[in-house]
């Protein structure tokens, strides 16, 4: 690890403002001048290897007090971004009304990992990719804008059929971030021009031509709260996650599914998808297919197939596309059945 300044914030809006500042001096020997430090459980591991190299470390944990709530409404769900994920997880409440939310948690990292990691840093860690996390790489554009992406023709198991470029082919390797979309989150920000609030979905951006720039957030931006709105979809939700193992693995095909039924026909499915796309993936035609149907084995296998009708495999993550579609049907099957 190399050597870096670190300090403590006071406030969201200092801390915001102070961070914009460093950000927009000149690199220190062409690292990136500043970072935001809660949880640490992503940020702490990318720079013990290298890959990520901030001039300065700014320490959020103190701000707990203020942003590290949560409150339940009649209105939707207020997640401050310093609750932890084990805290959300086990929320009575979250667990009842917004079970998609609960389970996204549970299935993510471990039980140590979410003692320790935010929810806002959650929904920003980075890719999991080897070419990403491996510095004798020289191929990442992520890492290494201009360099190239190793993956492409390289071991790509588990990478993205959805979403992906030319320049790069990494999934976004987390699952809260995919149960928010669903249920049409927004995220507070404060910023150096003041806060701001923006919905979830326009948070991450796909790699495009410029694949280091994962999300929509300005220097200094720093996410303060996440908020959901109640509907009648948020208790019929669940989240549905395939992985090489039972415990402490990523998704290779994830589905965060909501359902909104009348008499057993679908007024308003919402599917996001996970482990098979560089950032969280709403998959809104395949929502638009089951308006006005019951939820049937083939009307279900039906949503799956459009999905999934962008995918572009490669050699080795070709798998994901068939698995990408059994989760989404086992999900909305499982959904339906759920009490509304």
């Amino acid at each position: 690890m190399r050597p870096f300044v670190y300090d403590r914030a006071t406030s969201a809006d200092l801390a915001a403002r102070a961070l914009a500042s460093s950000a927009n001096a000149a690199p220190v020997q062409g690292r990136v001048p500043a970072e935001y430090l809660a949880g640490g459980t992503t940020l702490l591991d990318l720079m013990k290897l290298d890959v990520m190299q901030p001039a300065r470390v700014t320490d959020i944990t103190a701000l707990d007090a203020r942003h590290g709530t949560i409150a339940v409404t009649d209105g939707g769900l207020r997640l401050g971004a310093l609750v932890k994920m084990s805290a959300a997880a086990d929320h009575p409440e979250i667990v009842a009304r917004y079970p998609v939310l609960a389970q996204s948690l549970t299935l993510a990292a471990s039980a140590q990992l979410r003692n320790m990691a935010t929810l806002g840093g959650n929904v920003l860690q980075r890719t999991r990719c080897n070419y990403f996390r491996d510095t004798s790489w020289s191929a990442c554009n992520k890492r290494n804008p201009g360099s190239g992406c190793a993956a492409l023709d390289g071991v790509n198991r588990q990478h993205a059929v959805l979403g992906a470029s030319e320049a790069c082919i990494a999934t976004y390797p987390g699952d809260f971030a995919q149960a928010l979309m669903a249920l049409d989150a927004t995220v507070d920000v404060a910023g150096a021009a003041g806060p701001r609030t923006i919905p979830f979905a326009e948070l991450h951006r796909p790699p495009g031509s410029t694949p280091h720039v994962e999300t929509t957030l300005a220097p200094g931006d720093l996410i303060t709260s996440l908020s959901v709105p109640a509907g009648p979809w948020t208790r019929r939700s669940l989240y549905l996650k395939v992985r090489d193992r039972q415990s402490y693995a990523f998704a290779l095909a994830s589905a965060a599914v909501a359902l909104d039924l009348d008499g057993g026909v679908v007024r308003q499915a919402r599917i996001a998808l996970g482990g098979v796309a560089t950032t969280p993936w709403r998959a809104r035609e395949a929502e638009a297919a089951l308006a006005g149907k019951p939820v049937t084995e083939a009307t279900a296998a039906d949503a799956a197939r459009i999905a999934f009708a962008g995918a572009k495999p490669r050699e080795h993550n070709a798998y994901k596309v068939a698995l990408g579609q059994e989760t989404v049907a086992r999900a909305l099957l499982q959904a339906a059945a759920l009490e509304g």
